[in-house]
């Protein structure tokens, strides 16, 4: 495969059954600085992987207090007491994946605990103990994204050969970056794979990837993917500003767009919810609503450069959509 970016990995979000609630738990712990990346839920823990040194419990959290976390956190999900999981990470933690006995971490790290381990590393989930076992022996680049499908871990990242995503079922593959062909055919910014014993080049493809967007400088402007959770569907988020003219409705700027495994040659969408300017950088494709993150002031905006076109509704860092027609979180 000739890739020329970062593809990126993603393993289909969970079914929840009814739309979230607006309003963040209290319990979370606070980064005093820096960023979150990851988030990954492993039965009642969860971790945050990122670019930070210490965490703090908000009031009302026993025990309390602050804690050196060198970019790797665990937490109990529910009452947001911060675990004795502490590894020495010299680098950022971009990616997390996990089968429940261990936990992986991708990022631009190089030693995990004093040990040599570029991008990936296996951890004991409880003690945050390096697996000795385990080697990627990646020779430079980093780890963006992780999954785990038939036992295997799949990584997604800049180092050579880089790889890319998986359905629950394990037998597709959806990559978004910056690339222009993909064993020889052309697929423009995404692709998607038939897994099995070998993996071959599925004959899904969106010919408008091929569009630039209005800012003309990002040739990379997707940004992230996710499967629903039967498999039928999938959805993505991109950067780039609003779309040339003539786009609206076609090109992938600045928007969410979902499409459906089965259909190899769309030539729309299934829907598509543009921000009107704002980048979204992650999205969470669940049964019932479609979750986006970014930097957006608005979804509905397809009207909009930079402002609020009209049926603009303001949803500033996230939102959700339903997975046929769009219905918007409240704002928290």
């Amino acid at each position: 495969m000739a890739l020329a970016a970062v593809p990126t990995v993603a393993s289909a979000s969970i079914g929840l059954g009814v739309v979230v609630g607006a309003n963040p738990a209290n319990v979370t712990p606070n980064v005093a600085s820096g960023a979150v990346y990851k988030l990954l839920q492993v039965g009642g823990t969860m971790y945050a992987g990122g670019a930070f040194s210490s965490v703090s419990t908000p009031a009302g959290v026993s025990p309390g207090g602050t804690f050196a976390r060198g970019n790797i956190v665990a937490f109990n999900a529910t009452t947001g007491v911060v675990a004795s999981f502490a590894p020495s990470v010299n680098g950022e933690v971009w990616a997390m994946a996990s089968d429940g006995a261990s936990l992986w971490i991708g990022g631009t790290f190089t030693s995990v605990n004093g040990v040599a381990r570029r991008g990936v590393a296996k951890l004991n989930p409880t003690t945050g103990a390096v697996d000795s076992a385990f080697n990627a022996k990646l020779a430079s680049g980093k780890v963006t994204e992780l999954a785990l499908t038939g036992g295997r871990l799949l990584a997604g990242g800049t180092f050579p050969g880089k790889l890319r995503a998986v359905n629950p079922a394990g037998t597709r593959l959806v990559a978004v970056g910056n690339f222009t062909t993909v064993g020889g055919q052309t697929r423009y910014r995404a692709f998607m794979l038939t897994l099995g014993a070998t993996a071959s080049l599925n004959a899904w493809y969106y010919p408008p990837l091929r569009n630039l967007c209005r800012a003309g400088s990002l040739s990379d402007y997707m940004r992230d993917v996710d499967f629903s959770p039967d498999g039928s569907w999938f959805a993505v988020v991109s950067t780039g500003y609003i779309p040339q003219t003539g786009g609206v409705g076609r090109d992938l700027c600045d928007a969410t767009a979902r499409f459906e495994t089965a259909v190899p040659n769309p030539t729309r969408p299934t829907w598509i919810n543009y921000t009107g300017g704002d980048t979204l950088h992650s999205v969470a494709a669940t049964d019932v609503a479609v979750y986006v993150q970014g930097h957006q002031r608005w979804l509905d905006n397809p009207q909009g450069a930079d402002t609020a076109g009209p049926g603009a509704v303001s949803r500033p860092g996230i939102g959700g959509e339903t997975r046929r027609r769009i219905a918007l979180l409240p704002v928290f």
